[in-house]
C-alpha cells in the first residue's frame, strides 16, 4: 500500500476521534458535526470543476474521507469509532452505481 494512503488514513482516524472526544466531552452534538461534514461534501461536489473536469472515481475520492467521517460520527460511542476497514467498507456499501451515497436524508452516510 502507498505510504501517502497510510498516512491519509490515520489522518482520518485522528479527525474521527477528536469528533468522538468533542461529542462526549459536550462541546459538540453529532447532529453538528454531521451537518458540518455534509456542508463540507456539499461544497465540493457543487464546485464545477470537480462535475466537469473529473471522472466519477476521482468524484468518489474527493468524498470519500468526508463519508467515512461522516459514518465514523454516526456510529460513534463512548469507547470510540469502529477501525477503519470497517467504516471503508461500510462506505463502499452505501454507494448505489451512480457513486451516491444511498439514504442520503435518513443518515446512512
Amino acid at each position: 500500500m502507498n505510504v501517502a494512503n497510510l498516512q491519509l488514513e490515520g489522518l482520518m482516524m485522528a479527525v474521527a476521534a477528536i469528533n468522538n472526544a468533542l461529542v462526549h466531552q459536550g462541546v459538540l452534538s453529532i447532529d453538528a458535526i454531521d451537518e458540518a461534514l455534509r456542508k463540507a461534501e456539499s461544497s465540493v461536489t457543487s464546485d464545477e470543476r470537480v462535475y466537469e473536469d473529473m471522472s466519477p472515481a476521482h468524484r468518489e475520492a474527493i468524498c470519500f474521507p468526508l463519508r467515512l467521517l461522516q459514518l465514523a460520527n454516526l456510529s460513534q460511542d463512548e469507547t470510540g469509532v469502529p477501525p477503519f476497514a470497517e467504516l471503508a467498507r461500510q462506505v463502499g456499501l452505501t454507494k448505489d452505481d451512480a457513486g451516491d451515497l444511498r439514504d442520503r436524508e435518513g443518515g446512512v452516510g
